[in-house]
């Protein structure tokens, strides 16, 4: 009897834990336009590197769509770091070439694909070294002679 009231406890439990809505849930990144890559040029005001997400303060070279200062988004510390990131990899006053999403909506925000540091080093937003998040193909030429992104869709 103490096992059947037991059991019957447990499924309770669960189905009133299947039953709570996510309090918070990750965004999408539709945000970006993704099929449109911008390379973005410039010195770095700021590195957050937080969850849920790092981001990158960045001072242009040559205003892009009317904006000298840009943010831009990355994955979360933990997939930077699988992808070779280290928290200090980027930091205030690094020189660095961006290839980036920027938002649909003309603000000057981004969702990074790969960066160029200082030192010539490639990196990619948690995925293999120069490409992509997921793919291990070289990156290719696109519009004005940068790079282009790896796959057209970050796979998150």
């Amino acid at each position: 009897m103490a096992l059947r009231r037991l059991v019957l406890a447990g499924i309770a439990v669960g189905a009133a834990a299947l039953s709570v809505s996510p309090v918070a849930a990750h965004h999408s990144f539709s945000m970006f336009d993704q099929a449109s890559p911008v390379t973005l040029n410039g010195i770095v005001t700021s590195v957050e590197w937080t969850n849920p997400h790092v981001y990158i303060e960045l001072d242009l070279a040559e205003p892009l769509k009317g904006a000298k200062h840009w943010s831009i988004e990355l994955g979360s510390p933990s997939i930077l770091q699988r992808g070779g990131w280290k928290f200090n990899t980027v930091k205030k006053g690094d020189k660095v070439s961006a290839v980036v999403s920027p938002l649909r909506n003309g603000e000057p925000g981004s969702l990074l694909t790969r960066i160029t540091l200082p030192d010539g080093r490639v990196l990619g937003n948690g995925g293999p070294a120069g490409v992509g998040p997921g793919t291990t193909e070289s990156p290719a030429p696109a519009r004005g002679g940068s790079p282009a992104p790896a796959a057209a869709g970050q796979g998150r």
